[in-house]
């Protein structure tokens, strides 16, 4: 079986490109499925083959190479039922289909720890692909990461405004340890590798210790140089607001899915992105596996060094 041989599904998002990058670093031949208008995201380099997906039946016919090994970096961007069905769990079966017939050497998909306590429909939807994975009959390898550091660092602006930290609560009910995306795209690369890491759910993190809300807003503010203002916000404020647009949801698909945006944020308001612990019913840091060396003090001191902000996309931010 070709070894070196790679197919990336996703391959434009934040952790496909960097698990692009990384595995041409190691010598990879990769094959990377690209929107036509998103493949100048990618370095430019001989072992780089787009699979170009030019219009929707594309999205169900992936050019896989007899043999190689697949990681699908597949995710939708909102996590909107619709959205988490047609991407989380379709385009991923249109996957795992083409793998099959390819005689795929390892399947590794890119999941989230969040799906340990599933509440939200994208949550139940990544889990229905996880079950048929896992029984699909291929190798598999589940990676279920804790935070992304660019998804902490939306306040890095206001921060700099003088504008005071928001958090949940007193900023200390949740807590995670954050994980780079070169810390991720190399362990991922490092399980595909590794047959011992294969056919298991393997959560993952980065350096501990773990850090809340009020951990991260004192290492923005002592980096910034910005007096330590915070502002607490009630997650019942997701309550509220989708109270208030609850009349419209048998009527407005706008509505429907901003109720679910709602839920989302209320969910990562109040719980941790931990190893959960059913038998003591509490989330564990010590239990959350590490990797890596990508502090979130060095990721924010790098932003402040170069003078660039690494954020979420606007429309799946809470701030």
């Amino acid at each position: 079986m070709p070894e070196n041989v790679l197919y990336v599904a996703g391959a434009t998002g934040y952790i496909g490109r960097e698990v692009v990058k990384r595995a041409l670093k190691r010598g990879y031949t990769v094959h990377a499925s690209v929107r036509l208008n998103s493949r100048t995201v990618l370095p430019q380099n001989d072992r780089l083959k787009l699979d170009i997906i030019q219009t929707e039946q594309d999205k169900t016919a992936f050019n896989i190479p007899m043999g190689a090994s697949v990681i699908s970096c597949i995710s939708s961007r909102t996590g909107t039922a619709k959205d988490a069905h047609n991407i989380d769990y379709k385009m991923n079966m249109a996957l795992l289909n083409c793998a099959r017939a390819s005689d795929a050497n390892v399947f590794l998909m890119l999941s989230a720890i969040c799906v340990q306590k599933p509440k939200l429909a994208f949550q139940h939807t990544k889990l229905k692909f996880e079950d048929a994975l896992q029984t699909s009959g291929l190798k598999y390898s589940i990676v279920r990461p804790t935070a992304y550091f660019k998804s902490l660092t939306g306040q890095i602006k206001r921060v700099e405004k003088n504008l005071p930290f928001l958090f949940f609560g007193d900023g200390t009910q949740t807590a995670c340890t954050p994980i780079s995306k070169r810390d991720l795209a190399e362990f991922m690369l490092n399980t595909v590798q590794k047959p011992a890491s294969w056919n298991k759910i393997l959560p993952i993190g980065g350096p501990q210790p773990a850090l809340t809300p009020a951990d991260m807003a004192a290492i923005i503010s002592k980096i910034y140089n910005k007096p330590s203002a915070t502002r607490s916000v009630s997650p019942k404020i997701f309550d509220v607001l989708r109270t208030l647009i609850a009349p419209l949801r048998p009527i407005s698909r706008w509505a429907r899915e901003k109720s679910e945006l709602m839920n989302i944020g209320k969910y990562y308001a109040t719980e941790s992105m931990l190893v959960w612990d059913e038998a003591s019913g509490h989330y564990d840091a010590k239990r959350t596996p590490s990797t890596g060396q990508d502090t979130f003090y060095d990721h924010v001191l790098k932003m402040r060094e170069t003078g660039s902000v690494e954020t979420v996309d606007n429309d799946t931010r809470l701030f």
